[in-house]
Parts: structure tokens; sequence; C-alpha cells
């Protein structure tokens, strides 16, 4: 590793380290923000265009870095700005900042893992270099793989940035909406399990499952097309 990269990995470390020192995820709670919700609210009635920028630049440095709290606040989009605008801006946000996440992953330990094991994955780089939104789609969609781990994962192979950015768009739109629109509804919230429900979880995997299914349509075409040919 250069030492370019090594002062960026440097600074991607400290600014974590300082996360947890400063034990800056007490404000990112259910109780923290019930208990402010109503001062968030009246700052952005006097300080919109501040609020929004700062809204998004804090949930962009939190998915960029991994950190904890993106459910509080995508429950905190729905409570200050309403379901509809509060959907926007933390799919925006989140999106933002988990390209950045993908990047920083690609540009640190893209080559290194391909070099030591780029034979072993050259299979799966071909197979996400073609068809690799829908599988993100669907790892997007499914809420059983952590969000941080999939922005790192995938910068770690040949997906395409344009791929990845679209897939995780639409992928999180559908979980980003729920959360929001419980956050509209704050009060009546007493843990973050009320609003994943079984119903809802399962309906996030059928979404998925309906994403791959253009995926392995090609894959078992394509397995056919090269499989023995027809008799006369």
């Amino acid at each position: 590793m250069n030492r370019k990269k090594l002062v960026i990995f440097a600074a991607i470390a400290l600014l974590i380290a300082l996360f947890f020192w400063f034990d800056l995820g007490r404000f990112f709670t259910l109780d923290a923000l019930k208990a402010n919700r109503q001062a968030l609210m009246d700052f952005y009635a006097s300080h919109r265009v501040a609020m929004v920028a700062g809204f998004l630049a804090v949930y962009i440095v939190q998915t960029a870095l991994s950190l904890p709290g993106a459910a509080i606040l995508s429950l905190a989009a729905g409570a200050i700005f309403g379901v509809v605008a509060g959907t926007v801006y933390a799919v925006t946000g989140a999106t933002i900042g988990a390209v950045l996440a993908f990047l920083v992953a690609r540009y640190l330990l893209h080559d290194a893992v391909q070099q030591k094991f780029g034979t072993r994955l050259e299979k799966l780089n071909r197979e996400l270099e073609t068809r690799g939104l829908n599988y993100l789609l669907f790892l997007r969609l499914v809420p059983v793989f952590p969000f941080f781990l999939i922005n790192l994962a995938a910068g770690l192979t040949r997906l395409p940035l344009r791929a990845f950015a679209i897939g995780t768009f639409l992928g999180i739109i559908p979980g980003g909406f729920v959360y929001v629109n419980a956050g509209a509804s704050l009060a009546t919230i007493d843990s973050l399990g009320e609003i994943a429900s079984p119903r809802v979880l399962g309906s996030f995997a059928l979404l998925g499952l309906f994403a791959l299914v253009p995926a392995l349509y090609q894959k078992i075409k394509g397995t056919r097309d090269q499989g023995p040919g027809t008799r006369d």
C-alpha cells in the first residue's frame, strides 16, 4: 500500500475512532431522536436549506464510514421532512455515502484482493460485469445482508460503478420508505424492532427474488445455449 493510500486509510480510521471515543452514537438512538424532534423541526422551519444540507452531510458521512445510526437517520427524515421529501433525502444520502464507501474500498484494497484471489474471483467478476445490477438489487432488497458490508465487498470486485449506484438507489427505496414513513409517526414507535415486521421483511425478500429472476433466466439460457447441439 503506497503512502497516499496509507494516509487515506489512517484518516478514515481516525474518524471512526473519534466517533466511538466521543460516544457520538448516543445521538443516534430512538430516545435521543424523540427528545430532540421538536428542536430539529423548529430549526428546519427557520433554516430549511441548512437543515437539508446538514442532514444529507451527516447521512453521507455515516454511510461512507460504515458507522451505526442509519435507521435512526431514516426515522429522523420522516419526523422532520415528512414522508415524500424524507424518503428522497434519506435515499439520496445513503446512496452517495454507499458510493463513497464503494470507491474507497476499491481504491484501497481492490488491487491487492485481485492480485491475491484474482483467478478464484474471475468467474464472479465476469458475472457481476454482465448481470451485477440484478444481483445487487437482490442484495439491497433482502434485509439479511448488512448494508455496509455490501458496499465494501462490492468495491473489491469488478462490479461497474454505474450498476452499483443505480442498484443501490433503487434497491434501498422500499426499505427507506418504510423507515421514513414510520418516522413520520415517531411518537407511536417504542423500538426499531416494531418497524421491520415479519410481513415487511417477507415483502422485501419477495421483491429481491423478483429482481434476481432476470439474472437467473439469462444464466440458464446461456447454459442451454452452450449445451450440445440438437440432432438433425
